[in-house]
């Protein structure tokens, strides 16, 4: 049984995504970000930092995304170069630089949406973090132009790095990144892509297409 610990929106739409790429059949437990379950002593055993994704799968628990996915492409399927393969070090550099792009958007979705009152945002900050998100934009681009996924072929670094899209152009313009958004487009359209959104659900979180860096 492989059981994943889910919030819509989240990280754990990653790892969703690459267990219908491989065929997996998976029970998902879904959990809110606004009740406190996630600080419950129970979600706490099962991941000590109180984030999903956490996994249960071959008799223990798995947290953190990049290496569910690395578990999962080295004991359920390929969809990931092998150790000595001539792709395997593009394939880390891309599974883990999805992350450095996430930490960022994580930055300006709280200053944009959740941090409360306004006025304890920080403008500063908030300009410092879409310079940071555009640069990481701009090497993505850079990577896409010219080549349908990530690597050669469609791998879990797509599933990893394909989760931002949907945050990524909230804070920086598609127009700016049309390799960039034709990826994402492929990817939505992957079957598998498509059970892991209607069953993992869509996030709550925006209300609104772009946001704007304040004036000041």
């Amino acid at each position: 049984m492989i059981r994943l610990h889910h919030v819509p929106g989240s990280r754990s739409m990653r790892v969703l995504w690459l267990l219908e790429e491989l065929g997996e059949t998976v029970d998902l437990r879904s959990w809110s970000l606004t009740d406190g379950g996630l600080r419950s002593a129970e979600f706490r055993a099962l991941s000590p930092a109180g984030r999903v994704p956490a996994l249960e799968i071959d008799g223990r628990v798995i947290f953190e995304s990049g290496a569910i996915v690395e578990y999962l492409t080295e004991t359920r399927g390929r969809l990931a170069p092998r150790p000595g393969e001539a792709e395997r070090a593009d394939f880390l550099e891309w599974l883990h630089f999805a992350e450095t792009q996430a930490n960022i958007l994580q930055n300006l979705n709280i200053h944009h949406i959740f941090l409360r009152p306004v006025e304890a945002r920080s403008l500063a900050l908030m300009k410092l973090d879409t310079k940071r998100l555009a640069v990481t934009a701009q090497a993505l681009e850079a990577r896409l132009t010219g080549r349908d996924w990530l690597l050669d072929e469609f791998s879990a670094a797509d599933c990893m790095m394909g989760f931002n899209l949907e945050a990524l152009f909230r804070f920086v313009p598609r127009a700016d990144y049309p390799a960039t958004a034709a990826w994402s487009a492929r990817a939505q359209a992957r079957p598998a892509y498509r059970r892991a959104a209607e069953r993992g659900g869509s996030s709550a979180i925006y209300t609104q297409d772009f946001y704007e860096l304040p004036d000041g």
